[in-house]
C-alpha cells in the first residue's frame, strides 16, 4: 500500500518470533508474585491508556466546575465514577490521553466551542493536582513525567467535527495540547464515514485525506477507532506514520462494527500502528451483543401486544430480564483480545484503551482504573514475557508517538500548512501540497 514503510513488515516477523517464544515462558503462579512482577514492569514502563472519558463526565455532572468536584477520590459519587487519582495511583497509572469528546450533535462553531470549553477543562485538572499530575506533549515528556512519579496528561480529541471542517482549528487545537484527533464518533461527518451511520464518502473524502496529511505534518496521531471499514482503509492508504485505534478490539471475537476486522489488523502491523483494546463489556463480548439485541427484540414484541401501555411493557421487561440475566465478562476475555491482536499483528501493535467513564458495563475484575494490574498479571499468567508485558502497557504507544514526531519533523521541513476549504477539495480541487 501506497506510504507503508517496508520496515514495518521486518518488525512484524520479529514481533511474532517474539509472540511465538512467549507460549515458552513460565510465569509466576503466585498471586502476590505476578502483581509484584507487574509492579516492577510499570516501574521502568509507564502505563498509557488511550481513552479515558472522565473529562465529559465532568462537563456533564458538574458543568466543568472542578471546584464542585474532589478528583483525588470520586468513589462516593453516585453514579460512581470509574476514574480519580486515587483510583489511578493503586492502577499504576503512568500516562492517559483524555478524551476531549463533545456530542455529535453539535456542529461547526458550536462543537469547536465545546472542544476548546473541554481541552481548558483537561489543561485546569492537570494544573489543578500537581503532585499527581503533569501535561505531556511527546513521547519524552511522558518518560519524563513517569521517572518524577507523576501521571502524563496528553489530549485525544474524540471525533473529527470538532475542528469545525477547518486546517486552521486543527492547527489552533494541536497548538493547546491536542496530540490525537478519533476522526469519527457514531455519526458519519462531512468528510469520513463512520462505523456505525450509513456512509456517505466510501471512506474519507479528498478533505478526509487532507485532515490525515495535515495532522502527521503536524505530529497528531490518526485515530482510528469509530471509523468504518472503508475509512480505517484509507486513512492508513493516506497516513504517512503509524495510526492508532484508541479504544477498540478484534471483531474476529466480537463482530460489532466498531471493532477492528483482521484484514485491518494486518494493515495495522504492516503500517507500523497499534490497536489498544476497549475494556468495555459491550465491545468485548459478542454474548453482551446478542442480549441488547433479544431484549430490543422483546420489547418491540411486548409493544405491540401492549399498545400505549408503558406499565405492561416495563414489567414484561423485568420479567424477561430475570430469565436472562447479564453474561458474565471477565478480565480473561478483555486478554482474549489482547491475544487474538497480538498473535495476528504482533505483539508490537496491541495496547490498552479502556474508555473507562464513557462506557456502561465493564468486566469482572476491571471494574475501574485500579484494575489495570490484574490485567496485566493475567498477561504474565498466560506467559507474556516482561518485554511483552511492557510493550502492550506502554512501550508500543511511545514507539507510535516517536514516529509520529519523526515524521511531522520530516514533514516540516518540506511542506507548509494548507489553507484549504472542504468545499474546494471536495469539489474536485486538487489536493498538491503548497511548498
Amino acid at each position: 500500500m501506497p506510504g507503508l514503510p517496508s520496515h514495518h513488515a521486518v518488525g512484524l516477523l520479529a514481533a511474532l518470533a517474539v509472540s511465538a517464544a512467549t507460549a515458552f515462558a513460565a510465569p509466576p503462579v503466585d498471586e502476590e508474585e505476578l502483581l509484584a512482577t507487574v509492579r516492577e514492569i510499570l516501574a521502568e514502563t509507564p502505563l498509557i491508556d488511550g481513552h479515558n472519558d472522565a473529562p465529559w463526565q465532568i462537563r456533564d455532572r458538574f458543568a466543568n466546575h472542578l471546584d464542585q468536584l474532589d478528583f483525588t477520590d470520586t468513589s462516593a459519587l453516585d453514579p460512581v465514577m470509574h476514574t480519580d487519582l486515587k483510583r489511578m495511583r493503586e492502577g499504576g497509572v503512568g500516562g492517559q490521553f483524555w478524551s476531549v469528546w463533545v456530542p455529535t450533535s453539535l456542529t461547526g462553531g458550536e462543537a469547536v466551542q465545546a472542544v476548546l470549553e473541554q481541552i481548558d477543562l483537561v489543561r485546569r485538572l492537570t494544573a489543578r493536582y500537581p503532585d499527581h499530575l503533569e501535561e505531556a506533549l511527546t513521547a519524552d515528556d511522558i518518560v519524563r513525567v513517569h521517572r518524577n512519579g507523576r501521571i502524563a496528561c496528553l489530549i485525544g480529541i474524540e471525533g473529527g467535527y470538532g475542528i469545525g471542517e477547518s486546517l486552521a482549528v486543527l492547527r489552533q487545537v494541536y497548538a493547546l495540547g491536542a496530540r490525537s484527533m478519533t476522526l469519527t464518533h457514531w455519526d458519519t461527518i462531512a468528510w469520513a464515514d463512520a462505523a456505525t451511520d450509513e456512509p456517505e464518502h466510501g471512506g474519507l473524502s479528498p478533505f478526509g485525506v487532507a485532515v490525515v496529511e495535515e495532522m502527521n505534518r503536524l505530529g497528531m496521531i490518526v485515530d482510528l477507532s469509530h471509523v468504518s471499514l472503508e475509512t480505517m482503509v484509507d486513512a492508513m492508504t493516506a497516513s504517512r506514520a503509524p495510526v492508532v485505534f484508541s479504544h477498540s478490539a478484534a471483531a474476529a471475537l466480537n463482530p460489532h462494527p466498531r471493532n477492528v476486522p483482521d484484514q485491518v489488523l494486518r494493515l495495522v502491523a504492516a503500517n507500523g500502528g497499534l490497536v489498544m483494546v476497549n475494556l468495555g463489556s459491550f465491545f468485548i463480548s459478542e454474548k453482551v451483543v446478542s442480549r441488547l439485541a433479544e431484549r430490543e427484540a422483546e420489547k418491540a414484541r411486548l409493544e405491540a401486544l401492549h399498545p400505549g401501555n408503558s406499565e405492561a411493557v416495563a414489567a414484561g421487561l423485568e420479567a424477561w430480564r430475570e430469565r436472562s440475566p447479564e453474561p458474565e465478562v471477565t478480565l480473561a476475555d478483555v486478554v482474549d483480545h489482547v491475544d487474538h491482536i497480538s498473535q495476528l499483528a504482533g505483539i508490537d501493535h496491541v495496547g490498552i484503551g479502556s474508555d473507562f467513564d464513557g462506557v456502561g458495563a465493564l468486566p469482572r475484575g476491571l471494574a475501574d482504573v485500579s484494575g489495570y494490574p490484574q490485567l496485566l498479571a493475567e498477561l504474565v499468567r498466560r506467559g507474556y514475557t516482561r518485554q511483552d508485558v511492557a510493550k502492550v502497557a506502554g512501550g508500543n504507544l511511545l514507539r507510535v508517538m516517536r514516529e509520529v514526531e519523526s515524521v511531522a519533523a520530516r514533514l516540516q521541513r518540506s511542506e507548509k500548512p494548507r489553507d484549504l476549504r472542504i468545499e474546494e477539495v471536495d469539489g474536485g480541487q486538487s489536493l498538491a501540497h503548497e511548498n
